[in-house]
C-alpha cells in the first residue's frame, strides 16, 4: 500500500526564521511535490506567524529527512501526517 506524506509547519517568527526555512526547503526541494504558505496580511499588518503545508514525494525516508531538517530550526512546530492510499 502506498503512502502520502504531508508536513505542516507553524512558523512563529517568519522574519527571524525565513532564511533558515528557505535553506532547508531548498536542500529538500526534490522531495517537495506541493508547497503552500499561509499568513495573515492586511493593509496595516504582515503577520509574524505563518503556516507552511508540504506534500512530500519519495516515501517515508524523504518525509523523515524533510521533517528532521525543519525540526532543527528553532521556533517552528513541525507535524507529520501519513495517509495510506
Amino acid at each position: 500500500m502506498a503512502q502520502r506524506c504531508v508536513i505542516g509547519v507553524l512558523v512563529t517568527n517568519r522574519i527571524e526564521n525565513a532564511s533558515q526555512i528557505q535553506h532547508a526547503l531548498t536542500e529538500c526541494g526534490c522531495y517537495i511535490k506541493t508547497r503552500l504558505g499561509l499568513h495573515e496580511v492586511t493593509e496595516n499588518i504582515c503577520s509574524p506567524t505563518g503556516l507552511i503545508i508540504l506534500e512530500i514525494f519519495g516515501g517515508e525516508k524523504a518525509c523523515s529527512e524533510v521533517e528532521d531538517k525543519l525540526k532543527q530550526i528553532k521556533g517552528l512546530q513541525v507535524q507529520k501526517m501519513i495517509f495510506e492510499v
